[in-house]
């Protein structure tokens, strides 16, 4: 069975056993700052497992991707790490449990993909004899194919826990360690986990007692492609359809063969990895940067392209690479088939930059290495290892891995003081602390009609949390958030910042800092109370900023007008990489991978307020997805949509999905403005713009600005222009001619430089104090002084205020006698206070003593004679 026809068919089984199948979430989580990247099937689906929101179905099936970095050493390395890998799984929130789960596990094993029942064993954890008996007395499976292990039982600190049963394969005695102990659990590749089953049926108290779950909950996973090689019959998952063509193809581009070294199958089996996490991450919205996730996806990929150079490819290969990628994993996510060009678009450009240095790096690295390894020392030093990745992009882990193979370690403490403002920023760039806020247990609303109404005027206070608590009423002062019936505050959502306002009660009043969106939709409230006090039932009117709200309208309208314009303009790669939308700017952030031109600013400039001008209707409607694709609706990178959608079209120009607030006609906005373009990342351009009284505000200081410089050049400001031109044009003859004139003074002052020409041992040398403005004055004088006598040496200098300058210049037939300019400008510059050095035939330097310049040239002329004696 191909790993595509596995998926499909796990996925139709639970369906068959009434499981909702979900598709998988995006690799960037949802209101979980706690995470990174998803890694775990289970992952997205907290929420529904604390029992803090309520879950879609009761049952659920999902094929989750995720993505871990922890052990990225070990990838390529063994036959099961990875980079990426998918999840199957099967889920239960207080459905069934322990019975159900292990007869379709084993009804799925067995009878649907059909493995040998002889060569299953499971463990269960010892006092859980319930999971025991089902497995033995139910399915049938002898006692010697169970074993009772302290380790299957699944808990992380405080909450809901319970027992597990694993399900193995015996790969064979061929592939043991040859131990008459040798089971499930040992160490050795004979026994292949495929299956976890976990039992969540306790909660853990914070004194460490564990009281029963009223509502038991299943939780399992089946590694894709660790089933997928059980199934093909090959050694590690690796070998199998889901990864191996990559290898192949990887393989004829380095000219080598798979299986016949064992370094350059590492190589391969890294490459053949990595690729597919490069490609999941990027279709997932996830861009290469050096923070956050998006530095996840750069150490991925420069990784591969390391292990590329290692199997002898020199140029760009990762993007030919993508096409297989997708080819095989396109049936399962179909978004990667939508998004191949644009990501590969982006690896070519992250490949590229990073060739650009690889090689640089390298070189440094390999030098230091040899230094080390020359002295006997072991550990590459902390400032090395940050100038590596500050300098030549290398993560510090690159760093490690390289230097581990010739035996080194290296100093991360060093490397981490010298990273503490890049951390900083990092953390910084983290979640704002509204999506931290935790919300509390909002089941019992379930049977609640929450509604959104932007033209609600009252309503009824439903829950008020403080922290992860439910209270019935909050005092002055306090920071809550607030769940209400039907709420006219319009929650954060695809870059638009939430509303803000008043929500006022018949014994108090709350200020609505910010308004935002749970997973499943329900709206909330993040508010202090500023007067009195709000109680859960209070009947409450509310003042929603709508100022700040139309304000945010006009730029989020923008900001659909701007994507649209970029991509008529600058070709339909352009994709939203982020946004940010606020009262008084916009921020858009696109993928591109060139600086926009400025005919190009204007004509996308033109476009925007071209649809402003047309006083065009926006289109609001609500519909399936598949309808609002058929439409030709953009979806927004990284964002998720539910089955129902929300389109807005603004007619024959632009028509997105988005949960927005938007101006009903064009004409509000007023007008477009860019302030600034510019990249922010590999791939990823930056516009900021104003619209409406912003814009006009910007206007109006551009024309006062324009008036004051018109009368400070004495010129109309329509004639601003030519007046500044005419400046420019006197002020570059001016230069020229005050350049000529000092020319013709050094010149004039040639007779009294060559008066300290002499001859020594048939050289020519000349040492003279001149009058200079400036360094460059000064070597002009010594070019021209060189130039006058053919062959020898020249060495100037000349004081100024508190300091003095020096520069030697010797002719090649000089250099051939013994002359060095850069020894006889130290030692000149070290007789007036300084210091200084350089090549041969040139050389300069500088000192702090002007009165000791007679001194020092003598010094200078002494050390000429020396040369050649």
């Amino acid at each position: 069975m191909k790993g595509n026809e596995l998926r499909q068919a796990y996925l139709q089984f639970f369906e068959s056993k009434g499981h909702l199948k979900l598709d998988s979430y995006p690799l960037i989580p949802e209101n979980d700052p706690s995470l990174l990247l998803i890694g775990a099937g289970m992952a997205p689906l907290k929420p529904f497992f604390t029992g803090k929101l309520v879950p879609p179905r009761t049952r659920v099936t999902t094929c989750q991707k995720c993505i871990r970095t922890g052990d990225i050493e070990n990838v390529g390395r063994t036959a099961r790490h990875h980079t990426f890998f998918e999840m199957l799984g099967n889920f239960s929130f207080g459905d069934y449990f322990k019975k159900d789960a292990i007869h379709w596990a084993w009804e799925f094993l067995t009878e649907v993909i059909k493995l040998d029942k002889n060569r299953l064993y499971v463990t269960v954890y010892p006092d859980d004899q319930e999971a025991y008996d089902v497995w033995h007395k139910e399915v049938g499976l002898p006692d010697s194919h169970i074993s009772r292990l302290e380790d299957n039982f699944w808990e992380i600190g405080e909450g809901p826990c319970g027992p597990d049963s694993e399900i193995f394969y015996d790969l064979g005695e061929e592939r043991g360690c040859g131990s008459p102990d040798c089971a499930p659990g040992c160490d050795c590749d004979r026994y292949l986990e495929i299956w976890n089953l976990v039992f969540t049926q306790f909660n853990r108290t914070a004194e460490g007692t564990y009281e029963p779950l009223e509502k038991k909950n299943i939780d399992t996973g089946a590694g894709l492609e660790r089933l997928a090689s059980v199934l093909q019959n090959k050694e590690s998952n690796f070998e199998t359809d889901l990864i191996f063509p990559i290898i192949e193809r990887a393989a004829q581009m380095a000219k080598v063969t798979y299986h016949t070294d064992a370094n350059t199958d590492v190589s391969l089996k890294v490459i053949g990895d990595h690729i597919r996490a490069i490609a999941v991450l990027i279709g997932d919205g996830v861009l290469p940067s050096n923070e956050g996730r998006g530095y996840v996806l750069r150490r991925i990929l420069r990784r591969a392209v390391r292990h590329g150079r290692l199997l002898g490819i020199k140029g760009l290969f990762l993007t030919e690479l993508i096409d297989v990628v997708v080819d095989i994993l396109g049936p399962g996510l179909k978004d990667l088939v939508e998004k191949k060009s644009f990501i590969k678009r982006v690896v070519a450009n992250e490949e590229e930059r990073f060739n650009q240095t690889l090689e640089q790096g390298l070189a440094m690295l390999t030098a230091l290495v040899d230094e080390l390894k020359k002295n006997e020392a072991t550990v590459i030093g902390g400032a090395d290892v940050f100038k590596l990745y500050d300098t030549y992009g290398f993560p510090w882990e690159l760093t490690e891995e390289i230097a581990g193979e010739s035996g080194l370690s290296i100093d991360m403490e060093g490397f981490e003081k010298a990273m503490a403002e890049q951390r900083a920023r990092a953390r910084a760039a983290r979640e704002d602390v509204d999506a931290k806020v935790a919300t509390p247990d909002i089941t019992f609303l379930a049977n609640e009609t929450l509604t959104a109404d932007e033209d609600a005027k009252a309503s009824e206070i439903l829950m008020i949390g403080r922290g992860a608590n439910r209270v019935d009423r909050a005092e002055d002062g306090e920071e809550v958030t607030v769940i209400v019936l039907t709420t006219p505050f319009h929650a954060e959502g695809g870059g638009q910042l939430g509303d803000t306002g008043y929500i006022v009660g018949p014994m108090g009043k709350l200020e609505v800092h910010n308004t935002k969106k749970l997973p499943e939709g329900t709206t909330y409230h993040i508010a202090t109370v500023v007067e009195g006090s709000v109680a859960v039932g209070d009947d409450v009117t509310f003042e929603v900023d709508t100022a700040r709200r139309l304000s945010m309208a006009r730029n989020h309208t923008a900001t659909h007008l701007l994507h649209a314009a970029l991509k008529r303009v600058l070709g339909d790669h352009v994709n939203q990489a982020g946004s940010l939308v606020m009262p008084d700017r916009l921020r858009f952030d696109f993928t591109h991978f060139s600086p926009v031109s400025d005919d190009e600013m204007k004509e996308i400039t033109r476009l925007v307020n071209e649809e402003i001008l047309k006083a065009q209707n926006l289109t609001i409607q609500e519909m399936g997805m598949d309808e609002a694709k058929a439409l030709g609706a953009m979806a927004l990178f990284g964002e998720k949509y539910g089955d129902r959608v929300r389109v807005v079209t603004v007619p024959d120009f632009s028509i997105e999905l988005c949960g927005g607030s938007h101006v009903p006609n064009t004409a509000v906005i007023g007008s477009f403005r860019i302030v600034s373009e510019g990249g922010i990342g590999s791939g990823v351009r930056r516009i900021e713009a104003v619209t409406g009284a912003a814009a006009l505000k910007l206007a109006q200081d551009d024309q006062e600005k324009l008036a004051t410089l018109a009368t400070m050049v004495k010129a109309k400001p329509e004639a601003l222009v030519q007046r500044v031109q005419q400046l420019l044009d006197e002020t570059k003859n001016l230069e020229h001619e005050l350049a000529a004139a000092r020319k013709e003074l050094a010149s004039g002052s040639m007779n009294d430089v060559l008066a300290g020409k002499f001859d020594v041992n048939g050289l020519t040398g000349v040492v003279a104090e001149v009058k200079a403005n400036d360094m460059e004055e000064l070597r002009n004088i010594a070019d021209m002084v060189r130039d006058h006598i053919g062959s020898g040496v020249v060495l100037l200098g000349m004081a100024g205020e508190g300091k003095v300058n020096f520069v030697c210049m010797a002719t090649k037939g000089a250099v051939k006698q013994g002359i060095h300019a850069g020894n006889i400008v130290k030692q000149t510059a070290q007789a007036a206070g300084g210091n200084g050095g350089g090549r041969p035939d040139m050389a300069q330097a500088g000192g702090k003593k002007p009165e000791a310049l007679s001194e020092a040239l003598a010094v200078g002329k002494q050390a000429i004679v020396n040369m050649v004696q």
